[in-house]
């Protein structure tokens, strides 16, 4: 079958944009072009059919402008990600997230850190929103008010080209945020908008009285209901009520406009042209309205990613794209891509899900709604890879389905309420203290803050000088982080977990930050408990060591490369969960051991995937069942059983 090469206007186009280049880098880009016309037009289309060969060709304009911009080095590394596309699924990568001035002080700083980073394994660095916000209260850095602009604390946009130049050359990929979904209110749109230009005005939704608002909130969810309630603001310079689901100085942008389209697609070809490696398109869920629905999932939201990627794959294959969804478990895989859009949308996608069911089966200490849970999920389509990690910037929401709770035996209400209050430490025993985020009084829900060394309370223990209680605390956060690097994808380290730093106590003292826990788990790294990161016999070192440990073993075992699934089996020990990935070298099992008491696993488990010798890749120990076929667990435990030693990676 004949792959059908884009339409003469979109070709001809192109070859007038590139006519200063150099041939070969011409006939690259219309070999591009040609390659992903189809998924280009299909996606346009999806979203924009009234307006789709215009905005095509604007499209293939901006994609052509920024390619013959492109630095030689980038285009190397194009050509590197094409011949390798399954770059990111490799079992050697590992993120770290941070914010830059709370990691390092600036975007200079973190360039320092490379070694630091490497001697962590890392291979893919997220900083948390750097690009300009909105002075003031900014949701974090995601209510942006210039994207073409760095923070002024962090330096400028030559220092994040040269940032991303000198983690490319450490193995290390820059990651940046992307907020898709609105700007601030002080952004050029919007000023533009409140100054009466009826073109920007397009730009977002905007009401004239409450009819319009009033039918879409009959249906809409409030995602901050304690201190945004509504998804509509007033605005008098603008004369009207314009849509903000998250604050009152965000405005969500009318992604059915297809200028929307093309000013975004500008905005991610800028950033890959910096050396932005792969994009997080922040709240993505949210972009296309839809009356009578919630607003969330509508299916030209896969429709635009398909575009936006393909013209990346034209413009600058190196790009990943990275989705921000963080939605029920039904709705995630979408985001990598089901049916018409499968190998077309994200690269990459969060694994919420696994998230949670770490939480809650450390709180359970019962891993059967895990077991449930993340055995109906399917797995990621093939050429992508889920996001896996313990904790992150955000706060934690029980996204547990009824189903999988009422299945297991479990009343999902009641059960949402024990993991809130075991993670505030309301529950009579619960050693952890987190902070209740954004209590519903009208439903009850409540989500959690803290870091992941404060939701298992080890920075109480330590307080309390109490050794046991340390040492289950530090075997909590290395099963935890076992369960998500043992998971296959990317598992990625939020800054400061490697250390087992507590929660800033003075979080609330920033202007801004008064009302919004979540401050709370995004302190400023600890340097003077880095630097005891080398002492095997300080919290520090034991926990920096069981991470770099976890992440060399991983390295090594292709078993854990993202292309093999992670299969849950059905547990025969309420309190041991049991992953299996199969690979052509061999099976591995994972074998955890999440509660707080000895457990048995029987042989004939791993015998039965065709493991007759197997031996733990994380001690090279040789395991022998006794003679009733048992393997004694420790408790809060793991092991990665193989059929033979993995060796030191290379």
């Amino acid at each position: 079958m004949t792959r059908r090469r884009a339409p003469l206007a979109a070709r001809r186009l192109a070859v007038d944009r590139l006519a200063a280049l150099p041939e070969h880098r011409r006939q690259m880009f219309l070999a591009r072009l040609d390659r992903w016309w189809g998924d280009l037009a299909a996606g346009v289309r999806g979203a924009y059919a009234d307006a789709a060969d215009e905005t095509c060709l604007r499209l293939v304009g901006l994609a052509a402008d920024a390619y013959a911009q492109r630095d030689d080095d980038l285009h190397d590394l194009d050509l590197r990600r094409m011949l390798d596309p399954a770059w990111f699924q490799s079992p050697a990568m590992l993120g770290y997230a941070a914010y830059a001035d709370r990691f390092a002080r600036d975007l200079r700083g973190v360039a320092d850190e490379v070694d630091y980073l490497r001697e962590l394994g890392v291979t893919y660095l997220h900083l948390m929103p750097l690009l300009a916000p909105r002075e003031g209260d900014n949701d974090g850095g995601y209510a942006v008010a210039d994207y073409r602009t760095v923070r002024a604390d962090l330096g400028t946009v030559e220092d994040l080209r040269a940032l991303a130049g000198t983690l490319r050359a450490g193995g290390i990929s820059l990651v940046v945020d992307l907020v898709l979904n609105h700007v601030a209110r002080e952004h050029e749109w919007a000023r533009l908008a409140r100054e009466g230009s009826a073109r920007h005005r397009a730009y977002f939704h905007v009401f004239d009285d409450r009819t319009g608002p009033d039918a879409y909130e009959r249906t809409l969810v409030d995602v901050f209901p304690q201190f945004a309630p509504g998804s509509f603001t007033w605005d008098d310079e603008l004369a009207g009520w314009v849509w903000t689901t998250f604050n009152s100085w965000q405005w969500d942008l009318n992604w059915a406009n297809p200028d929307v389209l093309v000013e975004m697609a500008d905005v991610v070809l800028f950033l890959a042209n910096l050396g932005v490696e792969v994009v997080r398109l922040d709240a993505i869920a949210f972009l296309w309205k839809r009356l009578g629905t919630w607003c969330r999932n509508e299916p030209e939201v896969h429709a635009i990613t398909q575009a936006l990627r393909a013209l990346a794959r034209i413009a600058c294959p190196a790009l990943a794209f990275k989705a921000e969804a963080i939605v029920g478990p039904d709705d995630l895989v979408q985001y990598l891509g089901v049916g018409a859009h499968a190998g077309r949308v994200s690269d990459l996608a969060y694994h919420n899900s696994l998230m949670v069911q770490v939480w809650s089966m450390l709180a359970a200490q019962d891993v059967r709604l895990a077991a449930h849970a993340l055995r109906r999920l399917p797995a990621a389509p093939a050429g992508t890879a889920w996001i896996t990690y313990v904790r992150c910037h955000d706060d934690i929401g029980w996204a547990i389905d009824d189903a999988d709770a009422a299945a297991v035996g479990l009343d999902p209400y009641l059960h949402r309420t024990f993991l809130s209050d075991w993670y505030s430490g309301a529950f009579p025993g619960s050693p952890a203290r987190g902070l209740v985020f954004q209590l519903n009084p009208e439903t009850g829900d409540r989500r959690i803050s803290g870091t992941a060394a404060t939701l298992v309370g080890l920075p109480a223990a330590r307080a309390a000088g109490d050794q046991v209680w340390i040492d289950e605390a530090l075997a909590r956060l290395r099963l935890a982080h076992a369960v998500v690097l043992g998971w296959g994808g990317v598992p990625v380290l939020w800054s400061g977990d490697e250390l087992g730093q507590g929660d800033d106590e003075a979080w609330a003292d920033e202007p801004g930050h008064e009302a919004d826990n979540r401050w709370a788990h995004r302190p400023r790294l600890d340097r003077a408990a880095a630097a005891r990161r080398h002492d095997p016999t300080s919290v520090e070192g034991r926990l920096f060591g069981d991470l770099v440990h976890l992440a060399r073993v991983r390295a090594a075992l292709p078993q854990l490369d993202a292309s093999v699934p992670a299969q849950v089996l059905e547990p025969d020990d309420p309190g041991v969960l049991v992953v299996l990935h199969e690979h052509p070298t061999g099976p591995l099992v994972a074998v955890h051991n999440v509660t707080s008491s000895w457990r048995r696993f029987p042989g004939w488990r791993w015998r039965a995937v065709g493991l007759d010798d197997a031996v733990d890749a994380l001690t090279d120990e040789r395991i022998r069942p006794g003679d009733d076929d048992q393997v004694w667990l420790a408790p809060l435990s793991v092991r990665w059983l193989v059929g033979s030693a993995p060796g030191s990676p290379g």
